[in-house]
């Protein structure tokens, strides 16, 4: 088995230095689109590939940055290609995704007048692990980032646990590594400030040093190089690097 992850970008929704902080998961054949966000069509053009040698996309909860380039990935493939996007994504997710984010601009009259019109729909819940390909496993986890919206973190495979945007859980961390036995996390975090809707990087610090050691840091600001050395037993991931997981 092969797996590994390729980082459209590693950037916050602010950043201007990085892309939006969405992945490309690789499990042999198979390629997995984790969010796609407003930078995502471009990103995938830096790095050279297209939309349409993507198996699926999955979304974790529904910003601009995680979901901002849905519209140009539906219509490209529909009109480029002749294709649709197999779309996993939490099933509390499905109607506030078409209603309040992509109903503007993919509605047709008597073509396009749900999400399913569009996409291959599988809805996802938690604490259910789904088979996306022989070599992928996906549960995803519901955790808390914006009051009243919905968000999803991932565990891939049982054994690799990517974060949505999320709040600072330690339980939920320190469990994971202590109990389920995952050996990476790939974890938001923003540099400064207070931690309202994010975990700050002082919050991951605050960790035991098992759980430190096997973090890796995404979705940051673009003040992120003055802080390189400066995150302990945490690295920086980088945006375009295929990581092998």
């Amino acid at each position: 088995m092969s797996l590994s992850l390729q980082m459209l970008g590693t950037g916050n929704a602010f950043a201007k230095n990085y892309f939006n902080n969405n992945g490309l998961l690789l499990a042999d054949d198979y390629s997995l689109l984790i969010d796609c966000g407003i930078t995502a069509p471009l990103a995938m053009h830096t790095i050279g590939k297209s939309f349409r040698h993507v198996n699926a996309t999955l979304i974790t909860h529904i910003h601009a940055d995680h979901v901002g380039g849905l519209e140009e990935l539906a219509l490209t493939l529909k009109h480029v290609y002749g294709k649709t996007m197999r779309l996993h994504l939490p099933e509390t997710l499905i109607e506030p995704l078409w209603n309040n984010t992509l109903k503007g601009g993919l509605y047709q009259k008597d073509a396009v007048a749900s999400l399913t019109d569009i996409f291959e729909v599988t809805p996802m819940k938690p604490g259910i692990t789904y088979k996306l390909a022989p070599s992928l496993s996906l549960e995803i986890i519901r955790t808390p980032h914006i009051p009243g919206k919905d968000s999803y973190s991932l565990l891939i495979n049982n054994e690799i646990f990517y974060s949505a945007d999320m709040t600072f859980q330690p339980d939920l961390l320190i469990s994971l590594v202590r109990e389920r036995g995952i050996r990476m996390i790939l974890h938001d975090c923003q540099l400064g400030g207070a931690g309202v809707v994010h975990t700050t990087l002082e919050e991951l610090m605050s960790l035991p040093e098992d759980v430190r050691r096997i973090i890796k840091l995404m979705h940051y600001s673009d003040e992120q190089p003055q802080f390189v050395g400066l995150t302990g037993e945490m690295e920086f991931i980088e945006q375009h690097v295929t990581y092998k997981l």
